[in-house]
């Protein structure tokens, strides 16, 4: 049987060993870029929700909450009901009103997250959609097992979601944020593909074939899904219908593929092809030859195409030293540009919903970590607890 994949099983067998040691942020890179930032001050009126604003603000890589320059702008939220907050923006020492809005959330806390992305709307100057509200499926050992949780992106509210005492892998959600879509070896002991509902933790076997099941991807428009299945030895792409169903076989060769996803049109499925090692191929939804996406590394793999720009790409390279970065690929120009600055290895983005920043894991011998990387800047801040060995995350974003 060819392998899963050509990193990430390799990658969760290594981390489903390791554990976290110490009190290191190992995904925390802090760059000074204070010519591409904005300072701001940010107030709450809990302590609670204070802490929240603060780590938001601190991974967005547009923002400077560090107090060494004069605030261009003051954040200050306000609890107004249950589930309610107003954020109050002003500008300058003149405090200018900017906005002042109120918005209503499912928790405190996630109204204060829509409340924050609101000011980042307001103020960023580039265009930028917020990303704090977004949501994120995991994997996680805190149970000693390998299980797929979800959460808000800062861990306030991580729940388990699976229980299958078996080793799960590269979840990914639904567009609607209804299903999340896995691999598991729950059951046969060989990789299937699984659907979990995140509300009511009801779950229901997507694809189970002779073989292994795996890389699973909802299409854009959440009504195709591609897949790598091997039918005994040769991993194939394929694509089925959202129930399963309808099953094509969209590529013919040898070559071992892995992580395919798709264009934000549907258009095209991108995955990685090669072994021991990958590169990118692109090739029409609808069936083709596929053709190399890039070049420029002896190692791509783990393609994730962005929601906003049909050019851009992120993808997980080798670098010289054998570390593996994050790297952006602009699929018009050709050039491929490592974006992330880990001292150990920073793999597995999946973009959130600004287009600028991904979320990806980082990790050393010991030692896997959730964080947020600004692809612009090259600064992240590490978003999962330092006790616990988390990696693999896919964002939805409502």
């Amino acid at each position: 049987m060819q392998k899963l994949s050509h990193f990430i099983l390799a990658a969760a067998l290594v981390v489903a060993s390791a554990f976290a040691q110490g009190s290191r942020k190992i995904g925390d890179v802090t760059v000074v870029v204070d010519n591409q930032t904005i300072p701001i001050r940010v107030s709450a009126g809990s302590t609670e929700l204070q802490t929240l604003a603060l780590t938001a603000f601190n991974s967005h890589g547009r923002y400077d909450i560090s107090g060494r320059r004069t605030p261009a702008y003051d954040f200050k939220f306000t609890v107004v009901s249950a589930n309610q907050v107003r954020v109050d923006i002003t500008k300058g020492s003149a405090a200018t009103v900017v906005a002042s809005e109120t918005v209503a959330g499912t928790t405190p806390r996630n109204a204060l997250l829509k409340a924050a992305d609101v000011a980042v709307v307001k103020t960023n100057g580039l265009g930028l959609r917020g990303f704090f509200t977004g949501r994120i499926a995991f994997l996680s050992q805190r149970t000693g097992k390998t299980d797929v949780y979800a959460s808000d992106l800062y861990f306030r509210d991580a729940r388990q979601l699976t229980h299958d005492g078996a080793l799960a892998l590269s979840p990914r959600w639904a567009p609607d944020g209804s299903r999340i879509i896995y691999t598991s070896y729950f059951g046969s002991g060989s990789p299937d593909i699984y659907l979990i509902d995140p509300n009511t933790g009801r779950k229901e076997t997507f694809a189970s074939f002779r073989g292994t099941n795996s890389g699973a991807r909802f299409s854009p428009n959440g009504q195709q899904v591609a897949m790598i299945l091997t039918g005994g030895d040769i991993s194939q792409v394929y694509v089925s219908n959202a129930q399963g169903r309808q099953m094509v076989q969209k590529t013919r060769s040898n070559d071992v593929k892995s992580s395919p996803c798709w264009s934000p049109d549907g258009s095209q499925i991108m995955f990685a092809m090669g072994e021991p090692t990958p590169q990118l191929y692109v090739m029409s939804a609808g069936g083709g030859a596929p053709r190399r996406a890039a070049s420029g590394y002896t190692y791509m793999a783990e393609p994730d195409w962005s929601r906003t720009d049909r050019n851009k790409v992120a993808c997980t390279v080798r670098v010289p030293g054998g570390k593996y970065q994050i790297a952006v690929v602009d699929l018009a120009s050709g050039q491929v540009k490592v974006v992330s600055k880990a001292a150990y290895d920073a793999v597995e983005p999946s973009w959130l919903a600004d287009g600028r920043h991904v979320v990806c894991t980082v990790r050393d011998k010991r030692t896997s970590v959730i964080s947020i990387l600004d692809t612009e800047t090259g600064n992240s801040a590490q978003v999962s607890p330092n006790n616990e060995t988390t990696f693999q995350a896919g964002v939805w974003t409502p």
